[in-house]
């Protein structure tokens, strides 16, 4: 029983170290061939939008506005992405139940 708990304890502390980590890393989505470019954190939050010049024309708005949206969907994914390479390798591989997981 002590050594379950003493595994339940390390997982806690690897879970820990991993919410600091994703809070640092970023990954990058872009759109439109690259117009557009979002950079968010490995949780998810928005860190950065960089657009291309060519698109600050008004009648290019919705374009850019689409742009933004696709953009910040494919820096989502990769955050996703990334955190459940993390959690994997701090499982070992082990599915958490919902709830248990980031």
């Amino acid at each position: 029983m002590f050594d379950i708990m003493k595994q339940a304890q390390q997982l806690q502390s690897r879970m820990q170290n991993l919410q600091a980590e994703l809070e640092t890393a970023e990954v990058e989505g872009r759109a439109g061939g690259g117009l557009v470019a979002v950079v968010m954190s490995g949780k998810g939050e928005v860190k950065k939008v960089a657009i291309d010049p060519s698109l600050m024309k008004e009648d290019e708005r919705e374009v850019l506005e689409d742009l933004i949206v696709a953009a910040s969907a494919d820096a989502k994914a990769k955050a996703e992405a990334l955190a459940a390479e993390k959690m994997k390798s701090v499982t070992g591989g082990l599915a958490l139940p919902p709830g248990l997981g980031l």
